[in-house]
C-alpha cells in the first residue's frame, strides 16, 4: 500500500513538472500574405523555432528570414535584397510576447482565445504589440496560433517611387502556427 501510495505521488510529480517545464517547437509555421494591383504576395518559413513556458506565460519566436519561400524566384530575390529585408545583414526576426497564464488550464483540452503582449523585431527594429492568439491544449499538447497585420514602414520597409511603391502592400498579414512538445 505505502509502495502504491509513492509510486501514485512520484507519478503526479512528474506530471506537474512536464506541464511547467519550458516547452519547444521545432513545428512553428509562418506565413505572409499581401495583395497588390499587381500580384498576391505569399510566402512560407517551416524553419522557424519557438519557446513556450507554461509558468510564466513567456513567447518566443525566433525566424530565419532567408527561410521564406515564394513561389517565384524574383519575389524570393526582392525580399532578400537590400532595398528590401537585407536578410543577410539582418538574418533573423524575434518575436517575444507574454500571455496571462493564469487564465489557461495545461491540464484540461480546450481553447483559449489570449491576448498577446510583447515585441516584433525586424531589420534590428524593435516595435511594441498586441494581438489575439488562439492556444489549443489537446491531451498536455500546447499548440499556437494567431493571424495579425504589420505595416512594412514600421519595420523601415519604405518605398515612395517607382515600381515597388505600388506593387507592394503597405502592410501584409502574418499568420503563425506552432506546436510544443516538452523539453
Amino acid at each position: 500500500m505505502k509502495k502504491s501510495f509513492l509510486t501514485i505521488v512520484s507519478l503526479v510529480a512528474i506530471s506537474l513538472t512536464a506541464v511547467a517545464q519550458k516547452q519547444v517547437s521545432s513545428k512553428t509555421q509562418i506565413k505572409f500574405f499581401s495583395t497588390t494591383p499587381a500580384e498576391d504576395i505569399e510566402a512560407f518559413n517551416v524553419k522557424s523555432t519557438s519557446t513556450f513556458d507554461p509558468k510564466t506565460g513567456e513567447l518566443v519566436f525566433s525566424i530565419p528570414m532567408q527561410s521564406f519561400e515564394f513561389s517565384k524566384s524574383l519575389m524570393q530575390e526582392h525580399y532578400n535584397s537590400k532595398n528590401f529585408l537585407d536578410t543577410k545583414k539582418y538574418p533573423r526576426a524575434k518575436l517575444k510576447g507574454k500571455v496571462n497564464i493564469s487564465d489557461i488550464d495545461l491540464k484540461k483540452n480546450d481553447m483559449y482565445e489570449i491576448d498577446v503582449a510583447g515585441e516584433l523585431t525586424i531589420k534590428d527594429i524593435t516595435n511594441t504589440f498586441y494581438e489575439k492568439a488562439v492556444i489549443s491544449v489537446v491531451n498536455g499538447k500546447v499548440a499556437i496560433s494567431s493571424k495579425f497585420n504589420i505595416k512594412l514602414e514600421d519595420y523601415g520597409i519604405v518605398f515612395l517611387k517607382g515600381k515597388p511603391s505600388t506593387n507592394i502592400s503597405k502592410s501584409v498579414a502574418i499568420t503563425v502556427q506552432s506546436e510544443y512538445i516538452n523539453n
